[in-house]
């Protein structure tokens, strides 16, 4: 089976990465004239190599000068086997540091240590160098293969270098192309009859010529129109290559470095986002509240303050916190980002990215870290747990948990015992379990206020709980239990009937005398006698639950038979007319417009009649009323 990584260089300026590359793969990976006048790499340079076995790798040559570390840690994330440089002349240097402490703190997995221009140095020299290298990577997580004594003049250590890196290929982790397809762009240029291409090296995932991406933070839409990997055109982009990528439909301005090209619908940019800091031991001071930083994730840099959820981080310590950005990013949970200090600028630490759109609310430092848990089941009942009532939507699984799709639908289909699916959602069993006692408890106290009335509206139970959606689940639910029915406009108890009785019958027939003598004027609250009537509103509220009486205003009721022979004599009206104006149907109902406006109101929101100007016309409903039977 092929296999392909990325390989990173790192290392002090001019100590012989660029030409180490060039050695390798004959390929000079310094582009600019100003790198090949100065002599030193600024940005930058790839380059592929064939390492034979069914292995091969793109090169990542980052700069070694301390002014240009941004742009190292822009090459280095996404890294998967380190080739950290030492020249054996001047052994280990600041840079040298930075960068063995920056491939750890993104968490590369492999590396090989190369010691060039051996040729200029005695046996007994080299031993010393080694000793020292040897002993500075003893407390790293990194696993390091033998060091290999190369030279660029001799060609001494060239195979050897191919027989090592061939074993940390072989160990790094696979990319898999079946995950969500991510680009860091780290280059924007447009060419004649290709239009604004991007170049970076995909991180995961795969896309197609002809596939549509989107381009974050921004949310500009592009289709693919080209795929070239190390400069051949291909009909796909894999996971670790080199790849650049011609967007139809994107112009060169609405796209720089530091975005990154996505190709579904789950990703998001975020102005915060909840990490697990790790500061170096030697950072010159801890992170506290509201701490300026600068985070780099991917090949974006953006300023970020740190508020620390459980009090200062100090150096050589592990603390959560939350990033506030200065301006939108986009993340993934396990990404590893590099933090550095405003002034002076020093690699002071790095982080994992644990929520990567979080709640408003920074969480106590144990809830955070229990989303950083690399067990998927564990860490998915912290999500959802962190969530409250909002849960985890289906399609942002990949991405907030940090899982492959076909990862993130077994965890939908099973979420275990501490996540229910809600609709489109995992939403904290304990949260729903919450949510249908409210439910209940909600519909029973309206009872005990309306007890006349049929059910509680249905918006009206939908708002009594925090998350409508949430409330049409729990719902459907408990009227699939048989414990509540839901209706059309209302839900109620299962067990609850509206009945009149005692006083409330006598009551109910004043009251439906009143509306028989109102007739076709109808009558508003203040026409009946409050007096001789008792829960008015209530009664009102039964007897229109019944179908008895109609309200058609906030306070004005219709008998049921006098209402249906008044609306079907304006229905027939129009109907026989075509259309018919306000004076029109004043004249054959002998209503004043104070009634009967309101009335013709009420059709036009039934859809019995249709106004159209200063005119009614026929409705679909009213066409349906007179439709024969």
């Amino acid at each position: 089976m092929d296999r392909h990584v990325v390989i990173g260089t790192a290392g002090h300026v001019d100590h012989g990465k660029t030409a180490l590359v060039k050695a390798l793969t004959g390929t000079d990976t310094d582009r600019w004239e100003e790198e090949k006048r100065r002599g030193i790499t600024i940005d930058l340079g790839f380059a592929s190599l064939d390492l034979g076995d069914g292995i091969s790798a793109s090169i990542v040559d980052v700069p070694g000068h301390e002014d240009f570390v941004r742009n190292m840690v822009a090459g280095a994330t996404g890294v998967d086997v380190a080739l950290l440089v030492v020249a054996a002349d001047e052994g280990v240097m600041p840079q040298t540091k930075e960068h063995m402490a920056i491939l750890d703190l993104l968490a590369v997995r492999c590396g090989v240590v190369v010691l060039t221009k051996c040729d200029l140095v005695e046996d007994e020299w080299m031993e010393l160098v080694e000793a020292d290298i040897a002993e500075r990577l003893a407390g790293s997580s990194i696993q390091w293969e033998r060091p290999v004594r190369f030279s660029t003049v001799t060609e001494q250590g060239r195979e050897e270098l191919r027989e090592v890196l061939v074993v940390a290929a072989q160990r790094a982790a696979s990319r898999s192309a079946a995950d969500l397809f991510r680009l860091p762009i780290d280059r924007v240029f447009s060419i004649a009859g290709a239009g604004t291409v991007v170049t970076g090296t995909a991180w995961s995932g795969t896309v197609r010529v002809g596939d549509e991406i989107t381009v974050l933070p921004g949310g500009e839409k592009a289709r693919v129109r080209g795929v070239e990997v190390h400069g051949e055109a291909r009909d796909a982009a894999l996971p670790g290559r080199r790849t650049a990528l011609a967007l139809a439909g994107l112009g060169r301005k609405s796209v720089a470095r530091g975005q990154i090209a996505v190709a579904h619908g789950g990703w998001r940019e975020t102005k915060a986002m909840d990490v697990m800091i790790t500061m170096l031991p030697g950072a010159p001071r801890p992170i506290t509240q509201r701490s300026r930083v600068r985070f780099h994730l991917g090949t974006a840099e953006v300023m970020a303050r740190v508020t620390p959820t459980g009090g200062e981080i100090k150096p050589g310590s592990t603390g959560a916190a939350r990033l506030r950005l200065e301006l939108p990013m986009v993340g993934r949970w396990g990404d590893r980002g590099v933090i550095r200090s405003y002034s002076p600028v020093t690699t002071i630490g790095g982080c994992l990215v644990v929520d990567p759109w979080p709640a408003r609310r920074p969480r106590r430092p144990v809830a955070l870290a229990a989303r950083a848990v690399p067990e998927p089941e564990e860490r998915l009942a912290a999500f959802v747990e962190a969530a409250g009532d909002a849960g985890i939507q289906r399609e942002h699984l990949p991405v907030r948990l940090g899982l492959r799709p076909d990862e993130s639908e077994l965890l939908w289909e099973s979420p275990g015992s501490g996540a229910v699916r809600a609709g489109g959602r995992l939403v904290s069993a304990a949260v729903v379990s919450a949510a249908r006692r409210a439910a209940v408890d909600g519909i029973r106290q309206y009872h005990e206020q309306y007890p006349l009335r049929s059910g509680m509206p249905r918006e009206l139970a939908r708002r009594a709980l925090r998350d409508p959606s949430l409330a049409d689940f729990v719902h459907a639910e408990l009227d699939r239990e048989g414990l509540i029915a839901v209706e059309r406009d209302t839900v109620r108890l299962a067990e609850h009937r509206a009945e009149l009785a005692g006083d409330q019958i006598g009551h109910s027939r004043l009251v439906r005398q009143s509306l028989t003598e109102g007739g076709i004027h109808g009558r508003s609250l203040g026409e009946f006698d409050a007096t001789a009537i008792e829960n008015l509103t209530q009664i009102l509220g039964f007897l229109v639950d019944e179908g008895a009486a109609v309200r058609i205003t906030k306070d004005r009721y219709y008998d049921r038979e006098i209402l249906d022979k008044l609306v079907r004599e304006i229905v027939e009206t129009v109907d026989r007319a075509g259309r018919a104006t306000p004076a029109e149907l004043r004249e054959k109902t002998g209503l004043s417009r104070k009634y009967l406006i309101p009335l013709m109101e009420w059709m036009d929101s039934r859809q019995l009649t249709v106004r159209n100007a200063d005119v009614r016309v026929l409705g679909p409903k009213g066409r349906d009323l007179l439709a024969p039977r």
